[in-house]
């Protein structure tokens, strides 16, 4: 482990030392694949607390769910960690059983001993994705009663109701229903955090790759796992480097210093299209891009404002210049492919409509406003478009640049006015977005949930119900209209500017094959790239 960790370090520091120009052409290592991200969101390691685009990609490499899915066919659901599976007569049991003879990365054995305590730990940590497993009755008071290990490679997992068992089963497909080495990380437990310090910087688990360097803002380095259980990954490291400049990006894959260039521009993709010695792969994805409104600020808290706004964005231009090529126009908060997505677009730009309502909230003159923008070149282009439509209808818009990090913090603190982000489902199932746009039980500061909703002060304690029922409805049509009904009223009354449905590019070197651009970051896959 220390010699392989040496050579991961050396390997990171001749590679950052290649971040300036270079004189001539390079190639990179044959068996280690190089991506050029921006990499500024991850916050933790811990997959009990992964809530972001790149760690969720991380996690989805380097460790297993116990449910799992083909990203080609999202209906197709298989077991990962776990072999089978078979619902009780009333609905309310899963049993589970895991498959034998697979090992961690450290060498220890996966049992179902490791299967339950790292569920009962994502409950009992309670961080962002705790409410995955949460929504389905489990609280940090009664999950261990409710999942409770039956045997040495059993388990049962006991519901409150008769949810819908595809639901339940897309939640198990989640990044924090990964399964962590029970054994390792307790040995590094503090003050009963179970082990929570140091998994945010470490690893513990049994996919294809291991997690073994990540330096905040500037690389995360995966190695091949020698005790995985599949097919061993041809390349012996992935390595991302956090480059959030695209044109810097553009030039190494160029160049060939890096193999995949991830935060490509519009003009970026064009122009490489051109390039002999590189190829543009894209996949849909279920990542929404939006605006969130505080509802804590007095003029957001109006509904003819939140209306108004709505009709304060360019969508065509953003999907068709700013964002050519890498995003669809979309309004509603499931995403096109996802049972019950509403794929009608009701509003567009259109200044006087917005005008006129902001005169019916006695705002005729408008109002300044803040919004949290993350600084890539990106986001920030849509953020200054905005910035200038809504300018024409009176509101200033200040816009307040920062990283992934410092962004995302705010906005779960809900100290922000506006927030521009970009959401990514956290299973295939209509739930995981209905449960976050359009589902908040306690408004309050305090509250163990969090959802969008929530982090926008929105209460909601009617709609709420609605999505609840919803989760309970075992026929698909019945459950598809129920989605698409939450869908209309967060269209029409919720802080939600929807307005685009993103689709991830790569740009490649023309030897690099066998990349899979899942529909969720955590599909994306790289343990079976050759080059």
């Amino acid at each position: 482990m220390l010699h392989s960790r040496f050579l991961a370090s050396v390997a990171l520091s001749a590679l950052m030392l290649g971040t300036l120009p270079a004189a001539s052409f390079a190639e990179t290592p044959a068996d280690t694949l190089i991506q050029a991200w921006s990499i500024d969101d991850i916050i933790s390691l811990d997959p009990a607390e992964i809530f972001e685009f790149t760690a969720s990609e991380i996690a989805g490499n380097s460790y297993e769910t116990l449910i799992g899915y083909d990203p080609e066919n999202v209906s197709d659901i298989f077991g990962k960690a776990a072999e089978s599976w078979t619902v009780s007569e009333d609905g309310k049991t899963i049993s589970f059983t895991m498959r034998e003879g697979r090992t961690f990365a450290s060498g220890n054995p996966i049992t179902a001993e490791d299967a339950v305590f790292s569920l009962v730990r994502a409950v009992k940590l309670d961080k962002s994705p705790a409410f995955i497993i949460g929504q389905l009755g489990m609280t940090p008071d009664n999950v261990e009663a409710n999942i409770v290990q039956t045997g040495p490679m059993t388990f049962d997992f006991k519901m409150d109701k008769a949810y819908a068992p595809t639901l339940v089963l897309y939640c198990l497909t989640a990044t924090v229903a990964s399964v962590v080495d029970k054994k390792l990380v307790m040995e590094h437990e503090a003050n009963g955090d179970y082990g929570y310090d140091w998994l945010k910087t470490n690893y513990a688990g049994s996919g294809p790759f291991t997690i073994k360097d990540w330096r905040p803002n500037e690389a995360v380095i995966l190695e091949r796992n020698a005790a995985y259980s599949g097919d061993a990954p041809p390349m012996a490291r992935v390595i991302y480097r956090h480059i959030p400049e695209t044109a810097t990006q553009r030039l190494l894959l160029e160049k060939g210093d890096i193999d995949i260039a991830r935060n490509l521009t519009a003009v970026d993709i064009k122009a490489l299209e051109a390039d002999p010695e590189v190829k543009i792969e894209s996949g849909v994805k279920g990542s929404l891009y939006y605006l969130g409104l505080n509802q804590k600020n007095q003029y957001l808290a109006k509904p003819e404002v939140r209306e108004a706004m709505k009709y304060l964005i360019d969508y065509t231009t953003i999907a068709d210049t700013i964002m050519a090529g890498k995003v669809k126009v979309h309004q509603g908060f499931l995403p096109e492919g996802f049972l019950g997505a509403y794929d009608e677009t009701p509003f567009a730009l259109d200044i006087e409509k917005a005008k006129a309502l902001l005169a019916e909230a006695g705002l005729a003159e408008g109002f300044k406003v803040t919004m949290d923008t993350r600084n890539t070149p990106e986001i920030t282009a849509m953020a200054q478009a905005m910035q200038q439509t809504m300018a024409q209808a009176g509101i200033e818009l200040e816009l307040i640049p920062g990283d992934g990090k410092q962004t995302l913090t705010k906005y779960r603190a809900r100290t922000h006015d506006i927030y521009i982000g970009r959401w990514g489902p956290d299973f295939q199932d209509p739930h995981t977005n209905a449960s976050t746009f359009a589902y908040n039980i306690d408004n309050s500061d305090e509250a163990s949930a969090k959802p969008l909703a929530w982090r926008n002060a929105w209460d909601i304690p009617e709609l709420s119900a609605s999505t609840d029922a919803a989760m309970l409805e075992p026929d698909a049509a019945k459950r598809a209209e129920m989605y698409l009904a939450a869908q209309k009223e967060v269209l029409a009354t919720g802080p939600f500017v929807i307005y685009a449905q993103e689709i991830e590019v790569f740009g490649e070197r023309k030897n690099v094959e066998g990349v899979i651009i899942g529909p969720s970051f955590n599909d994306n896959n790289f343990a079976h790239v050759t080059k």
